[in-house]
């Protein structure tokens, strides 16, 4: 650690000593994971590998075409959606690396290794907000998605919908919950920081969502889909800080809020749908008769890094072992909807605050649907269609402007 102890690594602190500030900390948490992993990765291999087989064998005896196939069926989502999203970050790369070289320069490296991507850019700003200033600015950044919007978002505060503050024997994190017959429950852990008012807006969405979808639907169609869960809450997040960065005269705020919103894109977008990538290759080449071996995963798990990297980053050969610490490999096909989440949510914010028309109508409407059509018709209320690439390119432009942005305002 920073004072020279040997310490433990652990999937759970991992994160702490790969964000330190000590690069050979950095360094030495990095190898010392996979490493690890190393040690069972052919154990994991056939793990995976049965895993693909199952599927395989489940999609063949259903009579689906394809493993994907079977697993987009019940959100009646065609590949071309899947395939769609691969291609247009595949083609945007340009964006990502940008990104990377602005990182490289901003901490002043020689070179950017992988172990460099995860501790900030900045240090977070010890500015704090309490509870009535983060509510004051969730409504005003909100304020664009009309009067009835925010009045029955003010009912969250004024009906008691929201338990603050960190308690004895409450969970960790935030979340919105609640059923059909009552109204959404939100709970936070406020601590005062940017994070935290970010947490409240994007619960919020969660929460407007749940609210609009039991008001306008029966019971059986006011569960929406996970494929669009992640929209309203995102939305959400977008407007707050689109208006806090027009409304903020501090810079230290400004590059907060910038830095937050260049991870959250290279992380949801690029990241995400590398893994998709990667999940595709394995069910495909399993289905060829590729066997699933462990060397086979890790060198495709490493082309695959080295591709989504680029020239302006050094791909320690160690990553090629990452694929085994995913989990969500064995969710099937899941990961493709955090960076389709995040890409509509892009969409409809810049054809709101572009003042496209019926823009801002269509999307409370979209809030209203529920689960009474599939996700991706109901995207379509809202004027997303998830088959154009210009809704995944949209998400790519904001990171694209976002980079600008944190560069101009760092060198002013």
């Amino acid at each position: 650690d920073e004072e020279g102890n040997k310490v433990e690594l652990s999937d759970r602190n991992y994160s702490k000593y790969i964000t330190s500030k000590n690069r050979k900390v950095r360094e030495n948490a990095f190898k010392s994971m996979y490493d690890s992993y190393h040690k069972f990765i052919n154990t994991i291999a056939s793990t995976m590998s049965s895993e693909v087989d199952t599927n395989e064998n489940l999609a063949k005896i259903k009579k689906y075409d394809s493993s994907i196939s079977m697993a987009l069926y019940g959100d009646n989502v065609d590949i071309s959606v899947y395939n769609n999203l691969i291609n247009s970050v595949n083609n945007n790369m340009d964006v990502l690396f940008k990104y990377y070289r602005l990182r490289k320069d901003v901490l002043k490296l020689d070179e950017l290794h992988l172990y460099d991507l995860y501790i900030d850019l900045i240090s977070e700003q010890e500015k704090e907000y309490n509870f009535d200033t983060a509510k004051d600015l969730v409504l005003k950044s909100l304020s664009v998605l009309g009067e009835d919007y925010i009045n029955d978002l003010t009912k969250a505060f004024d009906e008691r919908w929201i338990d603050i503050y960190s308690n004895k024997g409450k969970r960790s994190g935030a979340y919105s919950s609640g059923g059909y017959d009552t109204n959404p429950y939100l709970l936070l852990n406020y601590q005062d920081k940017l994070g935290d008012v970010s947490t409240l807006a994007h619960e919020l969405g969660h929460s407007m969502h749940s609210y609009y979808s039991r008001l306008n639907n029966t019971y059986q169609d006011a569960d929406y889909k996970i494929f669009v869960a992640e929209v309203a809450s995102t939305v959400n997040e977008l407007l707050l800080f689109k208006y806090m960065l027009k409304k903020s005269t501090e810079k230290e705020e400004k590059l907060s809020i910038l830095n937050r919103l260049m991870e959250l894109f290279k992380s949801t977008i690029y990241r995400q749908t590398m893994f998709a990538e990667f999940e595709k290759m394995m069910y495909e080449e399993n289905a060829k008769g590729e066997i699933l071996t462990a060397e086979f995963l890790s060198d495709k798990y490493y082309e695959l890094n080295k591709k989504y990297f680029g020239s302006d980053v050094v791909v320690d050969e160690d990553i090629k072992y990452e694929w085994a610490r995913i989990p969500h490999f064995y969710y099937f096909f899941y990961v493709y909807k955090y960076a389709t989440g995040l890409s509509a949510a892009c969409y409809i914010v810049n054809s709101i605050l572009e003042g496209k028309e019926n823009a801002r109508e269509n999307y409370l409407e979209f809030l209203k649907s529920g689960g009474r059509d599939y996700p991706i018709e109901e995207l379509k209320i809202a004027g997303v269609d998830m088959n154009d690439s210009k809704v995944v390119e949209s998400a790519i432009n904001m990171f694209s402007e976002i980079i600008d942005e944190f560069n101009d305002v760092y060198n002013s």
